[in-house]
């Protein structure tokens, strides 16, 4: 006979989510909510709901949940406390094991964590106001391959600030136009807006063609080392 734990159908989320005597780990992601519940939604029930269904949870009791190890991956809501002068409007601190992110990807962290809540029915309005990454996980994001001083040493630029910038208008000139006036000025480099990419009237290949052209020719007229930084957004087939 299976338990009550474990009858399909609906039961509130902070029997399960909602655990105030459990002691934060090390390798925690901790989260803080703000919310405010529905009316006649105790606020133990929407911290707890946020836990779930940022988690393991969902709207009703499955059998499935016996196959997986709950209290190992779910999130829990270990200390709710009421906002001082917000109405109806509580902190719900909620606890995230680390085994439920995807090693570096700020995209899977995000997804997880408010991906879904924001529409749920338990909660008037809801919002994420701080996120604590524990080190564990932030080790596992490995960053740029190097840093500043690779940079100088590949402009031979020491002692002094690396002069760059973006050209303005941002959008509707040729690198053609720019690159080469820019760098024999004076600058160690330029560099693309974010706005360029492809568009019709600069092209990426042109554009990479054009400013190999301007740095050949900075570097003779200055005789020193000049760079450019290209956007290289693009679609998944380039």
């Amino acid at each position: 006979k299976a338990s009550v734990g474990f009858k399909a159908g609906v039961k509130d989320y902070k029997l399960t989510y909602y655990t105030p005597d459990y002691e934060t780990k090390d390798t925690d992601i901790l989260a803080a909510f703000r919310v405010t519940p529905q009316p006649g939604v105790p606020p133990e029930e929407a911290g707890a709901a946020v836990a779930a269904e940022s988690s393991t949870g969902t709207w009703t009791t499955v059998w499935t949940d016996g196959l997986t190890s709950l209290d190992r991956y779910k999130g829990r809501c270990y200390y709710i406390e009421a906002v001082v002068g917000g109405e109806n409007q509580y902190i719900a601190y909620v606890a995230y094991p680390l085994d439920l992110f995807e090693e570096g990807s700020v995209t899977n962290m995000f997804t997880s964590i408010v991906g879904n809540v924001f529409g749920f029915k338990a909660l008037r309005a809801l919002r994420l106001e701080d996120l604590q990454i524990t080190t564990s996980y932030s080790k596992t994001f490995q960053g740029p391959p190097h840093g500043i001083r690779v940079e100088r040493d590949k402009l031979n630029k020491y002692g002094r600030p690396l002069l760059g910038c973006t050209i303005k208008p941002k959008l509707g000139l040729s690198a053609k136009n720019y690159v080469y006036e820019c760098l024999r000025g004076g600058l160690s480099f330029t560099k693309d807006d974010e706005n360029v990419n492809s568009q019709p009237f600069m092209r990426w290949r042109d554009r990479f063609l054009f400013c190999a052209e301007a740095l050949s020719k900075a570097q003779a007229k200055t005789g020193e080392i000049k760079g450019h930084y290209l956007n290289a957004t693009a679609g998944t087939c380039e």
